[in-house]
């Protein structure tokens, strides 16, 4: 799964530690996210999208492979 997080999060000029500690997980979870390493559960793709006030399809991009 694809996602927009980094971009996001670099926009709105937050820190990557300022963002787990909001979300409650290491820097290193949002590391791993932004960097494609890990996909977040379903609960904490609710809390980065609710945390930007977005929805969770304009973050994660999940595209199915054919």
């Amino acid at each position: 799964m694809n996602n927009r997080l980094e971009e996001i999060r670099k926009q709105r000029e937050i820190t990557q530690e300022e963002l787990a500690t909001a979300l409650e997980v290491s820097r290193q979870t949002i590391s791993s996210l932004e960097k494609g390493r890990y996909n977040p559960s379903i609960i904490l793709a609710f809390k980065i999208a609710r945390y930007f006030n977005m929805q969770i399809e304009e973050i994660f991009i999940y595209e199915e492979k054919k």
